[in-house]
């Protein structure tokens, strides 16, 4: 999955472009939605479409 914004997590510096664990994909009218887990074990909500990845939604890292 290629990022267009070229971001990191802001909680661990992970790479958006390089998804951890992906949960679950989802159609959409609009293209796909991507359920994505970062290194740090945030969750993430990613938009796939005709402009490339988006991550929409962040939450904060997993406890342990």
């Amino acid at each position: 999955m290629t990022s267009t914004t070229g971001a990191v997590c802001p909680h661990c510096g992970w790479p958006d472009a390089e998804p951890f664990q992906v949960v679950s994909r989802h159609t959409t009218a609009a293209g796909r939605t991507v359920w994505a887990r970062c290194g740090c074990g945030s969750l993430q909500v990613r938009v796939v479409d005709g402009c490339g990845t988006r991550v929409v939604s962040r939450s904060r890292p997993a406890s342990l």
